[in-house]
């Protein structure tokens, strides 16, 4: 649930900010009018906090004050710290020596693509602010990744105006609670305006914060609904690391992540790959921890617990995503919204005997016909791994048998190759469980061949998932 405590408004965070003369600044925001700008200037007194403003759209000008980065983009991660080097130093070269001792200078910089009248743009926007948590003290830096939701540009800007006065009174007022900073990021913008997908806190503050952990508070907190990480442990955003890529995801605990799920993964890009228009490397392998279980509910999995599963995964160089998607048609949705390119979704036999459960589909106004609408509607197959039956027998997609009501939906989507069977590379892997291992590994039990070596060595070097040695 979201705080229900009264919040200040925009205005008020910024006439706080303008009222403290020991703030001082610059703002420069390119692609959405200069709202936060504006902001200040409403709340009055903004000539105490304000050093300048400014706006360089022509590119030639943008280019001429911060620089061509890698890959020219403008809307880039890049751009926005360059923005910011630029900026800060320049209040610290103009102001510093005039400008009392006890000063705590600060740039803030927006990089936007918002709604074009002419065109159908992807909205979304670098924000940054670098600033001086103490008189002196070298700058940190707080970047966010933003995806605009409204409809009309005014609109967006006038979202980005207010989220530029959160970061700002953020990063002065809760820097020492960063999960705070991040729950106000929103304050005072209706749910669903905006999203917020990756954050990067750095600086001499920010030291010993874990990235991954303030990163999948933004899941908590209602900012995103979905995390994703580089092979490296290090933030992507979905919209750069998903484009023009065929998805092949897999869902799972991985607590452990175990060789069975890396058999998993493996024999569903082999059968991924034979499709036609599947090139190896155009794929994405991601692996996707979901916080909820099968029927919706919260897990309450600590964010300690997610980086440690993350950094296992990782450590295996998979890309991994968590979210709080329960169904497998809104994690469809979500990658569609980046690629129109394949999707394979790898899961178990038991899985697929959930997406079959009609009870599962409670508060879908369709109901199980309409999830499976939404799950196949293009380009999008499910690669089902066997299983042990209690016999000890191997059973795949042809031995499934539903009641007669849904028999005949799934003959369809497997006559037509929407849900197709993949091979165990190994069947002796059939026999291994997470549940199991992580209980052998929390009693010293015999465990180390059902994972990884590299998994193995790293449960054991820092003592993870309760390691217990023998």
């Amino acid at each position: 649930m979201r705080d229900k405590v009264s919040k200040p408004s925009t205005l008020d965070k910024a006439l706080r900010i303008n009222l403290d003369e020991k703030k001082y600044g610059s703002i420069a925001e390119i692609g959405a009018g200069q709202e936060v700008a504006r902001q200040f200037f409403l709340a009055g007194a903004a000539a105490g906090t304000i050093a300048k403003t400014m706006s360089a759209y022509d590119m030639q000008f943008s280019d001429a004050i911060y620089g061509v980065q890698q890959g020219g983009r403008y809307v880039s991660e890049a751009r926005v710290k360059a923005m910011l080097g630029t900026e800060y130093d320049l209040v610290v070269e103009r102001v510093s020596e005039s400008r009392p001792r006890s000063s705590r200078f600060f740039a803030y910089a927006a990089t936007v693509s918002a709604k074009s009248f002419n065109r159908d743009n992807e909205c979304h926007a670098w924000c940054g602010v670098r600033v001086q948590m103490y008189p002196g003290a070298a700058p940190s830096d707080i970047i966010v990744h933003v995806r605009m939701r409204d409809g009309e540009a005014e609109e967006q800007q006038d979202a980005l105006g207010i989220l530029g006065v959160n970061l700002i009174h953020g990063a002065y007022y809760h820097f020492e609670d960063a999960k705070k900073l991040v729950d106000s990021l929103t304050d005072n913008v209706a749910q669903d305006r905006i999203e917020i997908d990756s954050i990067e806190l750095t600086g001499p503050y920010f030291e010993d914060l874990d990235q991954c952990a303030i990163n999948l508070h933004l899941i908590r907190s209602w900012k995103t609904r979905a995390v994703m990480f580089h092979p490296d442990g290090t933030v992507g955003v979905p919209s750069e690391m998903l484009y023009k890529k065929n998805v092949l995801t897999i869902r799972g605990s991985f607590k452990p992540v175990t060789r069975l799920n890396v058999d998993m993964i493996e024999q569903g890009l082999k059968t991924f790959a034979k499709k036609g228009d599947v090139e190896l490397d155009s794929v994405l392998v991601l692996a996707e921890i979901s916080l909820n279980d099968h029927l919706g509910n919260d897990l309450n999995v600590p964010e300690e617990d997610l980086v440690v599963r993350i950094t296992l995964l990782n450590a295996l160089g998979y890309h991994v995503m968590v979210s709080d998607y329960t169904r497998y048609f809104s994690l469809r949705a979500y990658f569609r919204q980046y690629t129109n390119r394949q999707i394979g979704i790898v899961l178990g036999m038991i899985n697929m005997r959930q997406i079959f459960d009609a009870d599962r589909y409670e508060g879908v106004e369709g109901g199980i016909l309409e999830g499976f609408g939404k799950l196949f509607p293009d380009n999008t197959r499910l690669y089902v791994y066997p299983e042990l039956n209690e016999a000890g027998d191997i059973c795949d997609v042809s031995t499934l048998e539903f009641d007669d009501r849904l028999q005949h939906l799934y003959e369809h989507l497997i006559a037509n190759g929407y849900v197709r069977d993949i091979e165990a590379g190994d069947p002796e892997l059939l026999h291994v469980y997470s549940r199991d291992v992580l209980q052998a590994i929390a009693e010293g039990g015999e465990w180390e061949a059902t994972v990884p070596d590299t998994v193995a060595k790293l449960i054991t070097e820092r003592g993870l998932l309760g390691y217990k040695a023998r």
